[in-house]
């Protein structure tokens, strides 16, 4: 199948495309590189240095389906420059839209987020949780979200959203290791994992006093690797004019001080961390519900914690040039 991964350089987006190489897959990634960068593009990929918006110029009639990350995503900028996360995520994905209509691409995954929901009180979050996303980031895919359903029921568009919750980890298929490395780094394990390496003299703890097993946040963690493999199956259970919606969490959740021992058992570094105070808009805790991705995608996640804080752990030790 030849398929088009925006945003194939970042985190996520490249370990998505080692798993359809490995698949057999034609790959073509398109990326700005504001955000990734050109050696985590998996060998046998094309590239083609593009902004979403000009994906018209990418996209013809020989592409099968589009597999979409392409977007900025952190919270705390969206909230300083929403005006950049709708001109980016909202005016760049339109234009993805188009592009796949007047190529005649009927087949869709987009990468969506938890953030879509806001912070609703009732946990695990289903899919029929009304979504009431807290800052633009999340209005932004949810805004993205109700544009693909309408392409659906408008003009058959066959697409999944598929909304994230705490991503971690690294994939190491074939020798090279795909990993995190964002700037700013805003995820805790590899916030983590710097304490380790000595960029970091300790790591912060926000919030101690949430009514939690330990009194810190509690949040639902996938390794990178089981959520490429959600995608992999939604591409192949896509439906003319349906759009589906799964969530990809666990059903369970870690609190920050269980994630900060799961990194400690794995680096063996004592990882000093210090208290300090709650977040706006942090709550408590946040988990989703996996029923409909086991009963729609057939998917389960199989890697735990400790594999993710290990995988990410061996990323973290790798020479740059070797990863």
């Amino acid at each position: 199948m030849k398929l088009l991964v925006t945003g194939g350089a970042g985190y996520i987006g490249s370990v998505v495309t080692a798993l359809l190489l490995d698949a057999g897959h034609q790959v073509t990634v398109l990326d700005d590189l504001s955000t990734g960068h050109r050696d985590a593009v998996p060998a046998g990929a094309a590239f083609v240095e593009a902004r979403i918006h000009d994906v018209a110029g990418v996209l013809d009639p020989s592409y099968e389906a589009v597999l979409h990350f392409a977007a900025k995503s952190l919270v705390g900028e969206s909230v300083a420059r929403p005006e950049l996360y709708w001109e980016n995520n909202v005016v760049g994905s339109l234009a993805l839209l188009d592009a796949m209509r007047a190529h005649e691409v009927r087949r869709l995954v987009f990468s969506s987020t938890a953030a879509t929901y806001g912070e609703p009180a009732v946990m695990p979050i289903t899919e029929d949780t009304p979504p009431r996303p807290t800052n633009p980031y999340g209005m932004t895919k949810l805004t993205i979200d109700m544009a693909i359903s309408a392409e659906c029921a408008a003009h058959g568009l066959g697409a999944f959203s598929l909304r994230y919750f705490n991503v971690a980890g690294a994939h190491r298929p074939s020798g090279q290791w795909f990993g995190e490395r964002h700037d700013p780094e805003t995820h805790l394990i590899p916030n983590l994992l710097k304490v380790a390496t000595g960029e970091q003299p300790e790591a912060k703890l926000f919030g101690s006093d949430y009514p939690t097993r330990d009194g810190t946040c509690v949040r639902d963690y996938i390794h990178v690797t089981d959520l490429a493999d959600a995608h992999i199956r939604a591409l192949t259970r896509i439906s003319p004019g349906v759009h589906d919606i799964c969530n990809l969490g666990s059903g369970e959740g870690f609190t920050v001080r269980e994630v900060l021992d799961a990194v400690r058992a794995v680096t063996g570094h004592p990882i000093p961390a210090a208290d300090h105070p709650r977040r706006p808009g942090d709550p408590p805790t946040l988990i989703a519900s996996a029923a409909r991705a086991r009963a729609v995608l057939g998917w389960t996640p199989t890697r735990d914690i400790t594999q993710m804080a290990a995988d990410a752990w061996a990323f973290a030790q790798t020479p740059r040039q070797s990863r």
